[in-house]
């Protein structure tokens, strides 16, 4: 069990290095494209646990 955890460990630590530089070239305008993506996700999955949180506390299931 330990050996297959650390396995994992470690295949996922090489995945992570070979990919912690981008390979293509990105213009201005695609980074902040991907930017305005990541604030708009971030901005999605906060309004979907804030929902969650108001339907949990008021104990009503629509």
């Amino acid at each position: 069990m330990a050996s297959s955890i650390n396995r994992l460990v470690r295949k996922l630590r090489e995945i992570n290095h070979r990919y912690s530089k981008p390979h293509i070239e990105m213009t201005p305008m695609v980074k902040f494209s991907l930017m305005t993506l990541r604030i708009y996700l971030l901005l999605i999955v906060g309004l979907i646990v804030y929902k969650f949180v108001v339907t949990l506390s008021t104990g009503a299931v629509q």
